[in-house]
């Protein structure tokens, strides 16, 4: 009998619930509008798990896991609430370390107090737990250094790094055959292959751009997932196997769709150091080699936006950095009001996370029905007055569809240089994530208006009010 009087079987019928409501979880984060009661249910299974292994009969002291999950608890309940929402990339890395690290020592922990026989299943479980959960912790470190600017997010590359990482993927291949045929009791070998996989973490993930650590966090997250499952397979744990796995796979289509939304391998992300991080300045004050872009006033573009059909929000990370989305909704609010439809067009790696912009948005109760992906919105563009762009960059550039010498050359965009008048909100001419100029600020249909994204909505909101 369980510790509550209960029959052996009920942790396992509490763990198969909890498996359940990761599934329904998981299904409902996939629109904006179920999001929230999605994550409330996957956190309601994972603590019901928590309980069920409390109280199982193999915890003989559930007093250290009680005060660890208040520790931890507390701690996540602390960042998750006080992390601004640009900062969220770094959170999720954190978070993604964590995840692998922990997967990682309790393969560890597990290995050196087996005392049974060889067992092949364990072995490898307990040598790929380690391996993959050991490359998460360090490669999420860095991404969140490259993210954060602690650590430079130019790709850092030296002569001779492909051998180098090859030679760390070897000792860490010989490593693993020797613990399987020749001495699977030796914690000496494996505490060293812990150490080998943290280095080739970061021997992988610093050569790596700024500009793709969105895309390398959502690997890293695929990789603490199959850590997970693998520790499951170590502690023979079906809940962790089923939640792991399910992680993994997430992860790995995440991956999958960002590359393909910047038209990109997989390959050239983690091998072809793409991008400066958007650090670069374009050349002279109005742009590069002399060319120039028209300014614009708030007034005059409160009257262009004030007097259209149809104006399309779309929104960047520079709306996110100002906290701005709270001010564009009022400006949406008010040109509603004087009868124009607007729309909001959210590219798929706008910001630095998918569906970064659509929490931004939901947090300043933006209905859902105006939230319109890429593939939906494109058409609208050609039918639209004025596109507002909001911080948003290289998700907008046309080189991207004329461009063949341009690096982003391929890569989906939003259509906003087919709108009969574009007005690009941004603090200067500092290039995108890519480190390239932006075709779309010298069409003579752009007005550029230069400021901080949330006094120049507010100004436009002012400015149309007066209207």
């Amino acid at each position: 009998m369980g510790r509550l009087g209960l029959p052996p079987y009920w942790v396992e019928i509490a763990y198969l619930i909890t498996a359940v409501m990761f599934i329904i979880g998981l299904k409902r984060l996939s629109s904006p509008a179920t999001a929230r009661s999605g994550n409330r249910l996957a956190a309601i299974g994972m603590a019901i798990a928590v309980f069920a292994t409390l109280f199982n009969l193999n915890v003989l002291d559930p007093w250290y896991i009680i005060v660890g999950s208040l520790i931890g608890g507390g701690l996540g309940w602390y960042l998750a609430r006080s992390v601004e929402m640009t900062a969220m990339p770094q959170m999720v890395a954190l978070f993604n370390g964590m995840g692998g690290g922990a997967a990682a020592l309790t393969s560890i922990a597990e290995f050196l107090k087996h005392t049974g026989g060889f067992d092949p299943v364990f072995t490898i479980a307990t040598i790929l737990g380690v391996i993959i959960g050991s490359i998460s912790l360090s490669g999420s470190v860095i991404a969140l250094g490259k993210l954060q600017g602690f650590i430079t997010s130019a790709p850092v590359t030296y002569k001779g790094q492909q051998i180098v990482n090859a030679s760390l993927a070897g000792l860490l291949a010989l490593g693993a055959l020797y613990l399987i045929f020749f001495d699977h009791r030796n914690g000496l070998v494996l505490g060293l292959m812990f150490v080998i996989a943290m280095i080739l973490g970061v021997a992988v993930v610093m050569p790596i751009g700024g500009a793709d650590m969105p895309v390398v966090i959502s690997l890293l997250n695929s990789f603490t997932g199959l850590a997970v499952a693998f520790s499951g397979f170590v502690l023979s744990s079906f809940v962790l196997i089923i939640s792991g796995s399910l992680v993994g796979a997430s992860g790995t289509l995440l991956t999958q769709l960002m590359s393909k939304a910047m038209n990109r391998s997989l390959t050239n992300v983690l091998f072809g150091a793409f991008g400066t991080g958007g650090s670069a300045e374009i050349a002279g004050a109005g742009g590069a080699a002399g060319r120039s872009v028209r300014e614009v006033t708030a007034e005059d573009a409160a009257t262009l936006l004030a007097y259209a059909n149809q104006v399309i929000i779309v929104p960047g990370y520079g709306m996110a950095v100002a906290r701005a989305q709270n001010a564009v909704q009022d400006l949406a609010k008010l040109l509603e009001e004087k009868g124009v439809t607007v729309k909001y067009a959210i590219h798929p790696v706008a910001g630095r996370m998918p569906g970064h912009m659509n929490v931004l948005l939901a947090e300043a109760d933006v209905p859902y029905t105006q939230l319109f992906e890429m593939e939906e919105i494109n058409p609208d563009f050609a039918r639209t007055d004025v596109a507002l762009v909001i911080g948003a960059n290289d998700v907008v550039n046309p080189a991207a569809r004329s461009d063949r010498s341009s690096p982003i050359y391929g890569m989906p965009i939003l259509d906003v240089d087919r709108s009969a008048h574009v007005i690009v909100m941004k603090r200067s001419m500092r290039s995108g994530f890519a480190g390239i100029e932006n075709e779309l600020f010298y069409d003579p249909k752009t007005s550029m208006l230069f400021g901080d994204a949330k006094d120049a909505a507010e100004q436009l909101t002012a400015a149309v009010k007066q209207l």
